[in-house]
């Protein structure tokens, strides 16, 4: 795992993969209360797995990562002053916003495209995987929420995603949306505070639901009782330098605002509409 000395390298800055520290740390004040998180920060592969067998263009697209995430995700955390862990491997590695037991967690085929060394994963190689990609990201994580916690304010999480402008021909009109469970605290302010400006069409668990078992989410925060969302930004507004810096702009004294609140750092377990108790009560609820 490496940190990155927020002199030393240019938040946008693509850099070269080294081959291969699964995790990237930005240090910040742990003590600070705020903690961002970017699960597919980049479209790098360890260098004994090529590309997968895909052609290097196919990584470029937003099968690979989130594009725009990583250099929102540095920008945010260098003004905010706040510690951010981030993920250095593509997604079609292995996919960190998974549960170990996640079906999707090694995908096969994403957006029409098939990942040769992908499709026939066996057990072992999966396994491998998840030891030296997967849980050292969420050990660091972990880690990182046990000393924040312990330094006396637990900390709020805010994890950074994009996605695509253009879904299966459709146009998605949101700029931006807010992925939550139950735990509203996060979630309502940023509605709140997005809503002041009547051109953002926000959206509300769109494109995805934020309830999803054992994904990052509901193993760091709602496991913790700790309030956090997932921001999602359109990619196309967040795909050069300038897109960047507005919506770090825009998030900035939003992120503030909700680090300001005392009910934010408060532990409170709401649950999560995810839990199989819920489920099948939801299931009860519709017979």
């Amino acid at each position: 795992m490496h940190s990155v000395n927020r002199d030393s390298a240019s938040p946008l800055e693509a850099g070269v993969a080294q081959d291969f520290e699964p995790v990237e740390i930005l240090a910040g004040n742990e003590s600070g209360g705020l903690l961002l998180l970017c699960d597919h920060a980049r479209n790098e592969l360890p260098q004994a797995y090529g590309t997968l067998g895909l052609p290097r263009a196919q990584l470029e697209r937003h099968i690979g990562y989130d594009i725009g995430a990583r250099d929102l995700t540095h920008t945010l955390a260098a003004r905010l002053g706040a510690p951010a862990v981030l993920t250095t491997f593509s997604r079609l590695l292995i996919d960190p916003n998974r549960g170990e037991d996640d079906p999707t967690l090694v995908m096969r085929i994403s957006d029409g495209a098939l990942i040769p060394e992908n499709a026939y994963i066996g057990a072992e190689e999966r396994q491998k995987r998840i030891e030296r990609y997967y849980r050292p990201y969420h050990e660091t994580v972990s880690a990182t929420l046990d000393r924040m916690t312990a330094s006396g304010r637990p900390p709020v999480i805010i994890s950074i995603h994009s996605f695509t402008a253009i879904w299966r021909g459709w146009a998605r009109p949101w700029h931006t949306s807010i992925l939550w469970d139950l735990d509203p605290r996060v979630p309502d302010i940023l509605f709140a505070a997005l809503a002041r400006d009547p051109a953002l069409i926000v959206g509300d668990n769109e494109p995805y639901d934020g309830a999803l078992r054992n994904d990052t989410m509901y193993k760091h925060a709602t496991t913790r009782g700790l309030a956090h969302a997932l921001i999602e930004v359109r990619q196309d507004l967040i795909g050069n330098a300038q897109g960047v810096a507005d919506w770090a702009d825009r998030l900035e004294p939003i992120l503030r605002e909700v680090n300001a609140v005392e009910e934010t750092h408060v532990v409170r377990h709401y649950g999560s509409r995810a839990d199989p108790s819920r489920t099948r009560q939801a299931q009860r609820n519709r017979t």
